[in-house]
């Protein structure tokens, strides 16, 4: 027998959190007597003068052309506004997948450089340094730093980086919200839940739900900590990062809200795109030489379809809609609230329309109770369940509800591909609102700066004159890698200083750098897979080293319709080596893709995600 022996670089690289002297150095004089002593009494973090309160929204799995407020179809009045009297942001980008962009933006460094290439799911991530899902303290968070800058910071909805095997009611509690410095904490720890009956935790402790939607939930207790903290503290600024579930799976909503949209999709995706993407145009949000990619030709053209298939379709996007309309109104009242207590005109509001694209995990037929991870259905069996249960679209017993795969197309106009393709624009273009009416002169204006979510945590500390602390907690502070956007606020034609972007999801990866950029899908990919499934057919996973890499240049071509990659294949080599570079700096490597999950290979999964007809059925 003998004992394990474990570094410290190693448990670091573990993601551990060592604990570290926090007794403030006393910096006064101690004699024999008070007489001959000098007191040295601990100061209170002050704001800086005149620093406004601060609320940041995120929301989930929204494409790009989804809301009215980007040439989408869906009406989002909330956020018009916000966009009218601020600035709208067409070149901003995300990780591609939820926990990823999470990490990065609460910390302003790459995903995998704060160990989150992945997610913090036991089943999802693995035992390296960029992939074990525990965010290091040497990686300060927004709220963390803000409160050292003499803020009350409040978090609401989707948190997402907690890791599974912490997220009980014994802790540990690093990492969960009020570890990361929020002072509270009301929502759910995962990636998802049921908006019913949500996983809900208020600050250290799972508590029950109430039984209305959680959007409400979340604004209603949002309001109390912000009228709670201003009652005691008038003058004391706020963060609150408010981060709906929405509009994740399960799409879940009253019919009062879905039913605005009945009819209003059935002319079917072809025609939502076309008419989205000329929108866009009209409204200088694209390029007036951008070109709309073809549709995906895993999509069928909505003119072939059955009756029966566009009335089943149309519903789940009828559902979509009517739940992203509500999820503006419920941050409609949190906004009307800051303006009824005089404190909207001093608030700095950015809010990222959504994690990623729009999701792809609805799949062809859409979902409404069956998960991918359950028995496979082919086409036809899934048609047919799916209209059996048309009337659960939306509801309560809707508990895995996603459209299906023509939609997320749809509403990522006008970008190729979708959620989980760290390759394309699709899965990381977002839209980015900044509101801020008594510092930003100009309303409705328009930046086309290209910008990542690492770039809002500086943007906003330099904006409230705030400092990047070298220490927190008595932990060394690893860089900031984002850049902030405040040069932008007043000057629409500055050149972006965002030069440099390295992105990664589960074998799909590009690289960008001043105004081109590398990519390569990894193939077979996830709908490849979920297609086997249907069929049931054999499946053979893809092999990196087969991965074609392509090369746009986004200053002439910002749709990706021009592969350059045979005309300058000493650029393409170049970019290639540049990833490979920001992979090793990022902690990318080594590469993990679905196939490894699937197989269960990463973390203790005993092979229990494999399925039955798709390669091997046990973990190698």
């Amino acid at each position: 027998m003998y004992k394990k022996v474990i570094t410290v670089t190693a448990f670091l690289a573990m993601g551990a959190t060592v604990l570290q002297a926090q007794t403030p150095t006393f910096k006064g004089i101690i004699g024999k007597t008070l007489k001959d002593s000098k007191a040295d009494w601990p100061e209170l973090p002050k704001a800086p003068k005149g620093a406004p309160n601060v609320i940041w929204v995120l929301l989930d799995d929204v494409g790009f052309g989804a809301t009215s407020t980007f040439g989408g179809q869906i009406k989002t009045p909330t956020f018009d506004s916000l966009a009218n009297n601020g600035l709208r942001y067409t070149n901003f980008h995300t990780c591609a997948i939820c926990a990823p962009t999470r990490a990065a933006l609460l910390t302003g460094r790459n995903s995998g450089a704060v160990h989150e290439s992945g997610f913090s799911h036991t089943i999802l991530s693995a035992g390296f340094p960029g992939w074990d899902g525990r965010v290091p303290s040497s990686a300060g968070t927004i709220a963390e730093v803000l409160r050292d800058n003499g803020y009350n910071t409040f978090a609401v909805g989707k948190y997402g980086v907690t890791p599974d095997e912490e997220a009980t009611d014994a802790g540990p509690f690093d990492r969960w919200p009020t570890g990361k410095g929020f002072d509270h904490f009301f929502g759910f720890l995962g990636s998802q839940t049921d908006q019913y009956k949500p996983d809900l935790v208020e600050d250290q402790a799972h508590v029950k739900p109430d039984g209305r939607h959680l959007n409400e939930q979340i604004t209603d207790k949002a309001i109390i900590y912000i009228d709670r903290q201003k009652k005691a503290a008038p003058d004391k600024p706020f963060f609150l990062y408010y981060s709906p579930g929405a509009v994740h799976a399960p799409h879940q909503v009253t019919t009062e809200w879905s039913d605005l949209y009945k009819g209003k999709f059935d002319a079917g995706w072809d025609a939502y795109r076309q008419q989205v993407f000329e929108q866009q145009k009209k409204q200088g949000i694209i390029p007036a030489n951008s070109v709309l990619p073809d549709r995906n030709p895993n999509i069928a053209a909505w003119e072939t379809l059955s009756i029966a298939q566009k009335k089943l379709y149309a519903r789940f996007m009828e559902v979509y809609a009517g739940y992203l309309t509500y999820t503006d109104h419920e941050i409609g009242r949190l906004i009307n609230h800051l303006k009824e207590i005089n404190q909207l005109d001093n608030t700095l509001v950015l809010v990222v329309i959504g994690d990623n694209g729009a999701s792809k995990e609805g799949t062809f037929q859409g979902d409404i109770d069956r998960s991918i991870f359950g028995k496979p259905l082919s086409e036809e069996e899934s048609l047919k369940y799916n209209l059996g249960k048309i009337g659960e679209i939306g509801t309560p017993l809707g508990i895995e509800t996603n459209y299906p795969l023509g939609w997320a197309q749809a509403a990522n106009t006008p970008f190729k591909f979708w959620k989980q393709d760290a390759n394309s624009e699709g899965g990381t273009h977002n839209p980015l609102i900044v509101f801020y009416p008594k510092g930003i002169k100009e309303r409705g204006g328009i930046r086309n700066q290209y910008g990542h979510v690492i770039d809002l945590l500086p943007t906003t500390i330099e904006f409230i004159g705030g400092k990047l602390p070298e220490e927190i907690r008595g932990i060394k502070q690893q860089e900031v890698q984002g850049t902030s956007l405040a040069y932008s606020f007043e000057n629409a034609t500055a050149p972006s200083k965002h030069t440099l972007q390295n992105y990664y999801i589960f074998g799909n990866r590009s690289i960008y750098k001043d105004g081109w950029k590398a990519e390569a899908a990894h193939h077979p990919d996830f709908i490849d897979f979920a297609r086997a499934q249907q069929e049931r057919k054999p499946f053979v996973w893809g092999d990196f080293n087969k991965d074609v890499w392509e090369l746009y240049n986004l200053n002439e071509d910002f749709t990706e319709n021009n592969n350059l990659a045979a005309k300058y294949p000493e650029k393409l080599a170049e970019l290639k080596k540049v990833f490979d570079e920001q992979a090793k700096k990022n902690n990318v490597y080594p590469f993990i893709d679905w196939e490894d999950i699937f197989k269960g290979r990463v973390h203790n999964t005993n092979g229990i995600l494999t399925m039955p007809g798709i390669g091997e059925k046990k973990a190698d």
